[in-house]
């Protein structure tokens, strides 16, 4: 068994190394930005996959990872992970057909409700308690499905006709076109901009760099929110206009 994820902020990463650990402590889970990725998950026939959803939907940079290579997920036995702000419908499911289409051998769907990850809106913001419950809850579920998983009878979250209804009908139908594609939406702020760096390590997309002293921002954005999240003067947003609370996994644990 291998565990692979995306993660933003961290909330994925940190379900989906909980998950193998209970599961399997010699297992590994690694980011589908490692370089080797692909080698590992050919040398194993059970997968697990995490990555948090965004408007029900598929992060774009998991997408065209899971198309970019298709031959690899041919008869594999995968359990899919979706870490979600409020609700998805059908998150898990999404990618389930995804990689249905593949030739994968889906065996299960995990719903995981977390610390909200969009850093600068101000809806869904709960107290720092509040989010520490949220990950203490999932950290429950996950031990739980653990359980079912090495029963022989794993949770289905997401993977019902009725979910994928929900996620339809929830959020995908009228903000399908936020996901489509890349962002080119992220904002930086150069008055506020320190020119640290930070932004430019972190994006997996490599849609960020600095030039002539200024940090600037290019149009592709996977909305994962990390550069959001780090910068130390809160100079970059993507949806909203104001960073209410930078969501790093670190400060619920």
């Amino acid at each position: 068994m291998i565990g692979i994820y995306f993660s933003g902020t961290g909330n994925t990463k940190y379900c989906i190394e909980k998950f193998i650990y209970e599961y399997d402590p010699g297992a590994e889970a690694v980011s589908i930005e490692e370089e080797t990725v692909i080698q590992k998950l050919n040398a194993h026939s059970e997968i697990i996959i995490g990555y948090p959803v965004q408007f029900s939907n598929i992060p774009k940079i998991l997408k065209d990872f899971v198309d970019s290579h298709p031959n690899v997920w041919n008869r594999k036995k995968i359990f899919v992970i979706a870490t979600m702000g409020l609700f998805s419908g059908d998150g898990a499911g999404m990618l389930a057909r995804l990689l249905t289409g593949y030739g994968a051998v889906i065996t299960g769907g995990l719903h995981l409700k977390m610390p909200d990850s969009i850093g600068d809106e101000r809806a869904l913001k709960r107290t720092l308690a509040q989010n520490r419950g949220l990950v203490s809850k999932a950290e429950q579920k996950i031990e739980e499905a653990v359980q079912d998983l090495k029963k022989g009878c794993p949770p289905q979250d997401g993977l019902r006709f009725y979910n994928r209804l929900g996620g339809l009908f929830g959020q995908r139908l009228y903000f399908y076109n936020k996901t489509k594609n890349y962002s080119s939406q992220l904002k930086i702020d150069k008055n506020r901009c320190v020119g640290c760096g930070k932004c430019v390590s972190a994006c997996p997309m490599k849609n960020i760099s600095i030039s002539k002293g200024q940090t600037v921002a290019g149009n592709k954005c996977t909305m994962c929110y990390r550069c959001i999240s780090l910068c130390p003067a809160q100079a970059i947003t993507l949806l909203g206009k104001k960073v209410y609370e930078q969501c790093r996994i670190e400060r619920y644990l």
